[in-house]
């Protein structure tokens, strides 16, 4: 069962909706690429864990005895989510920016001075600054690969040229934040690893979007943000056992050496792992509900239980976001004046996320942004950190782009209501 605007059909986007407190306001999320809105699963785990638990962990009392349950729980559901072997592969922290800077000191503690390491131009900088940090303290050398600025593809030549020379590490983004680029990211595991590199991927973008197999894809580590996937403001890691076992944890004295905790310093946010594993439920309610057709083809990749309820969700969510990502483009490319930046080609979907960037000849992005909002139509305008985008666009200096990104419980009509005002203030300009 696809979620499309038939009559049988708009009721199952109806239940989603309904799904998301947030959206009882009469405005339109299209801000969702720095953060979607919250499933009601997800803030009934956070509520009851406060109520409930809320307590230190491994104690010896009720609360700590049921602050373990959540918290073992929500890793199992994680490593669900990825398909990780296991929940000890599973590592929290506050955000992904945390993480990444946090396991880049474990992972470059044996770089040796000229040794060199591989980042993108497309990526976040929160998979760019930690290695270059890190680089930089090694006494390690960084090469860069390009993307193309036409249609904001990642050069894979350079990315196979920059392999030959042996890399350390390769970080790379899933899907850009700023461009809606689909990395090919198998591929360029399938590559590195053929160099001995080890590759980490910013999955931060894609997670709300599609499947995510990490035993399929062979990376070395994954890390996504549960705020983007309807959850709280939480960073998930997922990171080969061996590899974490053998890597040096930056933490003190007392914490334990066992993974998942051997990297989960301090005492975590539980309540915000409770609303991890919230979102997580809310996908299998999708999955359920909605992703029927798909089992046959997904039984056959041999999931079961839980992770077959969540590829289930997360592919029918795809196949609904490329309704949404047909119209999105097709209601930019209406507007006189705009440029859309990054994949363009309607015939190609399946190589973006529902995520577009643009800019309106004439207007800086913040007054698009501002005269949107006056609409109530929530987007972003700027860099979103991805700073080598706009640098390499020649638009950091005239304020970046204006960011519009749908999630699977927009509209279409939301769409048509986003090319209205956007004809508007064109027309107004």
């Amino acid at each position: 069962m696809f979620l499309d605007t038939s009559p049988l059909l708009s009721a199952s986007l109806t239940a989603i909706r309904s799904q998301f407190p947030a959206l009882n306001r009469r405005v339109v999320f299209f801000d969702n690429p720095g953060g979607t809105q919250i499933a009601r699963q997800s803030l009934e785990r956070v509520n009851r864990y406060l109520l409930e638990c809320n307590a230190n962990h491994e104690g010896a009392f009720a609360t700590s005895i049921a602050t373990d349950a959540v918290l073992d729980e929500a890793h199992r559901a994680m490593a669900d989510f990825y398909n990780a072997a296991s929940p000890e592969e599973i590592i929290f922290g506050a955000n992904m920016t945390t993480l990444t800077l946090h396991i880049s000191r474990s992972i470059s503690r044996d770089w040796n001075a000229g040794d060199e390491i591989v980042l993108t131009r497309l990526d976040h900088d929160a998979n760019v600054t930690p290695w270059v940090l890190a680089a930089q303290d090694r006494g390690c050398n960084v090469i860069w690969v390009d993307f193309h600025p036409e249609d904001g593809t990642l050069n894979m030549e350079e990315m196979q040229a920059a392999l030959e020379r042996k890399p350390r590490l390769v970080a790379v983004g899933y899907a850009s934040n700023s461009l809606g680029t689909i990395n090919p990211v198998a591929r360029i595991v399938k590559m590195a690893h053929e160099a001995g590199s080890l590759v980490y991927i910013d999955a931060v973008q894609y997670a709300p979007h599609a499947p995510i197999d990490v035993q399929k894809l062979g990376c070395d580590f994954l890390v996504s943000s549960s705020y983007k996937f309807f959850g709280p403001h939480q960073g998930i890691l997922y990171g080969r056992r061996e590899l974490l076992e053998d890597l040096f944890a930056y933490k003190v004295r007392p914490a334990t050496n066992r993974l998942p905790g051997k990297f989960e310093t301090g005492t975590q946010n539980h309540e915000g792992i409770a609303g991890v594993l919230g979102a997580i439920e809310y996908f299998e309610w999708i999955g359920r509900e909605f992703g029927s057709e798909h089992i046959e083809g997904l039984a056959e990749k041999g999931y079961q239980g839980r992770r077959m309820e969540l590829k289930k969700a997360m592919t029918v969510i795809r196949a609904y976001e490329f309704e949404l990502s047909r119209a999105m483009l097709s209601a930019l490319q209406s507007i006189p004046d705009l440029t859309v930046y990054g994949p363009t080609d309607i015939r190609r979907l399946e190589q973006r996320v529902a995520t577009f960037s643009f800019c309106l000849r004439g207007l800086h992005p913040r007054q698009v942004a501002e005269k949107l909002a006056r609409e109530g139509i929530y987007v972003w305008d700027g860099n979103y950190y991805a700073i080598g985008v706009t640098e390499r666009l020649g638009l950091e200096n005239s304020g970046g782009m204006v960011r519009v990104g749908a999630a699977h419980y927009n509209t279409l009509e939301e769409v048509d209501g986003l090319r209205e005002a956007l004809m508007k203030i064109y027309e107004e300009y």
